[in-house]
């Protein structure tokens, strides 16, 4: 036996076996039990304590492939937070891999369910939870990495099953696969909009919840997390590891990026009554927080029944742990962190120094990754939108808000619009454009084609009483709530999309599509798809052939917006940009007459301060004359506009119909025209 000792928790491998180690500062003992494949346990290992929380056992020629679980032996006070039950079968938190589907059985709680105290559930869970697995330490994905300034960051949020259970051109082994996302024509078409980077929804293994099951729902998402480490089985026909890592290099290869985005707020294990898998049996008052004067409650920050300890060094350890494997060994090129403000919270609120947050950003082993927070939680003073640390980015729902806002018609909105398309220096005084993610639509909420189409959310399939998802989505139907033959109704439609996407497209910050918005993708006025694995919550890929130009229209307006910002350096460059906005007449409006505009035009200067280019936005019913500098060429052309009929700039006016967007530039080398699909 080898005489190492290991100082963290996982498995530490050596010539002649592998040291188990797992954390539990309460237990007061801890068992190493071993399975045959087939699910049947052979043997239990006694674990030795380290003395500081560590419990390990050394295993001889262990095998890779070994799968294995934990057993804790201590009290059982669930009112004080003590969850020790030798016949709950734990999952590693720091496990590799799994083995086995995890089934809804009494078996998986600690306590006997129904009973109006807490009574110790002896019944083994070992049939119905998932076993860990040893695997013997990999290399380091080795992938070329695309290279891609912020500036010119484009993301595109997708969820790996939604996103391509209904592309004809997949055959059943890669629809709903990292196998699909790494199909040629998948690629192809992300190559075709110009998409840098695309950003996965939660691929770390999880469960269904059990009233989700109950109702003959599943979770469509992947926001709640079984282990941190372990990619989604159901993503993968056979070995999800190395389907991950090919799908990585695929992209990688394509010169795209890989974001993913991760669920470290909470856990499957729910609250005081969800089952016990892993942490909650291992040592609960450790990895969640608890209340203070009723430890056996869980804070539930997140709503979802449980949160995180982010406090405990161990908590830290574990999620820096895996971030540093998913970026260095499955070459994840970013993260965005869900509800991240939980990661930053202690008992008296959120604090931007919080210890997880400076580990997470100083660690050099994620030097380059891209960090992304969604500033918010459900909990006390969770709304920290621009309060994270310098190197980290945000997204921005009041850029959301206010698009859709302006572009719906509500009145007093452009002079926010001008902050929210300039960068959001409001928010974010001291920090680049790009620590904005911009973005008008998301997974949670309407689909693009669904915000111009619906006035209300119906979420009936949900099972919720359609009291899920968004109340307020700041949307418009136009007239008709769902699909509609009348033609001007779809017209209308169709330009606010593009107008939406336009915005979006051509302001500071970085910009983010979700995925099918592109080709007008609809949940049929679903705001909150969570539970929806079919036909609702799946991406629709008809809409590409029904209206090609339009998704040719947007790969164009991102082409357009990588010339721009090449031409003025960019939010990155050591020279900032100005960027000027004016009333239609071309005049810079007084502080008083912002309230009322409707008109605007934004002048895009070049890196010598010429006017490169004019985004002309008309929100208002009525058409609106534009007045337009002298170019320095002293013409103007017209690069984009969402009215299929728009007519060529003059000299000096561009006439510009109700609610429309244009793109005019000086150098007619900055045309779509160019552009090579």
């Amino acid at each position: 036996m080898s005489g190492e000792r290991p100082g963290r928790p996982g498995i530490r491998w050596t010539r002649d076996g592998a040291y188990f180690s797992v954390f539990s500062e309460r237990a007061e003992r801890l068992d190493l039990c071993l399975f045959e494949s087939g699910g049947h346990e052979y043997q239990r290992l006694q674990m030795h304590s380290t003395g500081d929380g560590l419990w390990t056992v050394y295993l001889p020629a262990c095998p890779p492939g070994q799968q294995y679980g934990y057993r804790a032996h201590g009290p059982y006070e669930p009112a004080r937070g003590l969850r020790f039950n030798p016949a709950q079968l734990l999952i590693d938190p720091y496990a590799r891999a799994l083995s086995g589907e995890f089934q809804w059985a009494p078996a998986v709680f600690d306590y006997l369910p129904g009973k109006k105290s807490w009574h110790i559930n002896k019944q083994d869970s070992a049939p119905y939870v998932p076993r860990s697995v040893a695997i013997a330490p990999g290399k380091e994905l080795k992938s070329t990495r695309p290279s891609v300034p912020w500036s010119e960051l484009v993301i595109y949020e997708a969820n790996v099953r939604g996103y391509t259970m209904r592309h004809a051109a997949l055959n059943e082994s890669e629809r709903g696969r990292f196998r699909g996302m790494s199909n040629g024509h998948i690629i192809q078409h992300l190559k075709s909009l110009g998409i840098s980077a695309v950003e996965l929804m939660p691929v770390q293994s999880f469960i269904d919840e059990q009233f989700l099951v109950e109702r003959g729902l599943r979770n469509a998402w992947g926001y709640n997390s079984l282990n941190f480490f372990t990619p989604e089985a159901r993503y993968a026909g056979n070995d999800a590891i190395v389907e991950f890592r090919d799908m990585v290099r695929s992209l990688h290869d394509a010169g795209i990026q890989v974001i993913l985005d991760v669920v470290f707020n909470h856990t499957a294990e729910g609250d005081a009554h969800g089952p016990s898998l892993s942490m909650r049996g291992l040592d609960q008052l450790s990895y969640y927080r608890v209340e203070a004067d009723n430890p056996g409650l869980c804070v539930n920050d997140t709503g979802t029944g449980n949160t995180i300890n982010a406090d405990h060094p161990r908590v830290q350890q574990l999620v820096l742990e895996a971030l540093c494997y998913w970026h260095r060994h499955m070459g994840v090129d970013g993260f965005r962190f869900d509800l991240a403000t939980i990661l930053g919270r202690s008992d008296y609120g959120f604090d931007p120094s919080h210890p997880l947050l400076k580990k997470i950003s100083m660690d050099p082993r994620l030097k380059g990754a891209h960090l992304v927070a969604e500033p918010w939680d459900p909990g006390p003073g969770g709304y920290q939108l621009g309060s994270f640390p310098s190197g980290w980015c945000e997204w921005n729902d009041r850029f959301r808000d206010n698009l859709r806002r302006f572009w719906r018609g509500d009145a007093g909105q452009a002079g926010e619009l001008a902050a929210r398309m300039s960068g959001s220096q409001d928010i974010f005084p001291r920090r680049s454009p790009a620590a904005s993610i911009n973005f008008v639509t998301a997974h949670d909420g309407f689909t693009l084609s669904d915000l111009v189409s619906y006035r209300h959310r119906h979420n009936q399939a949900n099972g919720e009483n359609n009291h899920d998802g968004h109340e307020e989505n700041f949307s418009c139907n136009h007239g008709v709530e769902g699909d509609s033959e009348d033609q001007s109704v779809v017209a209308i439609r169709r330009r606010q999309r593009l107008n939406l996407l336009a915005s979006l497209l051509l302001s500071r910050g970085v910009p983010m599509l979700l995925g099918g918005d592109e080709f007008g993708n609809s949940q049929r006025g679903n705001n909150n798809a969570y539970a929806q694995d079919n036909e609702t919550g799946w991406v629709d890929w008809k809409g590409l052939d029904a209206d090609r130009q339009f998704t040719q229209q947007v790969g164009d307006l991102v082409w357009l917006r990588t010339q721009l910002y090449r031409s003025s350096g960019g939010p990155d460059s050591h020279r900032e940009a100005v960027f000027t906005w004016h009333k239609a007449d071309g005049t810079v409006p007084t502080e008083h007459e912002w309230h009322g505009l409707r008109s605007l035009q934004l002048q895009w200067p070049d890196s010598n301060g010429d006017v490169a280019a004019l985004l002309l936005l008309n929100g208002d019913d009525h058409e609106a004359v534009f007045h337009l500098p002298r170019g320095p060429q002293s013409r103007w052309h017209l690069a984009f506009c969402s009215e299929p009929g728009a007519r060529r700039p003059g000299a000096e006016h561009f006439i510009a119909a109700p609610w429309t967007v244009a793109v005019l530039v000086a150098n007619d080398e900055m045309l779509p025209a160019q552009r090579s699909v």
